[in-house]
């Protein structure tokens, strides 16, 4: 079972909520790249950013390719995958035509694609989760710092380090 939250978003500081979510996301990562290590198919990051987390996953999984979808490049050259591995767009588009190009094959998908608001970040997760669960092979696993709406995927618990309600991870 997933750990307690520490305390209610509005009772934190900011400071406080991006720590908690920064230590959830790489201890959610880390669990599972080692959950996934063994399944064929490439890793996609939906969301680059700043590519702190592209450049984590390419740390860690040395011979496994990482598709990265974003609108547009922001991040330090270092975490910035190559053109043949950036999807640029809209994921709304890029996803389904992954899709088509993929298949259901990615081992392992993390999003971190919400902002500051909580509604809009719901909202976003409800209108992409059905685009992103038809991506992952079974036994697959998403990471993702939204809670996600699928019907086939199961929410496990969370690795230890992670706080509840600042990642979640899914299932094929």
């Amino acid at each position: 079972m997933a750990p307690a939250a520490r305390q209610e978003f509005f009772d934190l500081s900011r400071l406080d909520v991006f720590i908690d979510r920064m230590v959830s996301q790489r201890a959610c990562l880390d669990f599972a790249i080692a959950q996934t290590a063994r399944l064929p198919g490439p890793i996609l990051e939906l969301g680059l950013g700043n590519g702190r987390t592209f450049h984590h996953l390419r740390e860690r999984v040395a011979g496994r390719e990482i598709f990265v979808f974003e609108r547009a490049i922001a991040a330090h050259p270092e975490s910035t995958p190559d053109e043949a591995h950036t999807l640029l767009g809209d994921v709304n588009e890029t996803l389904p035509r992954a899709l088509e190009r993929f298949g259901p094959t990615a081992s392992l998908i993390h999003a971190d694609l919400g902002g500051h608001n909580l509604k809009k970040n719901d909202a976003f997760a409800r209108s992409i989760s059905p685009l992103v669960e038809p991506m992952l092979a079974p036994g697959g696993l998403m990471v993702s710092s939204d809670r996600m709406y699928f019907e086939a995927l199961e929410e496990l618990p969370l690795p230890k380090g992670a706080v509840a309600g600042r990642c979640f991870v899914y299932r094929r």
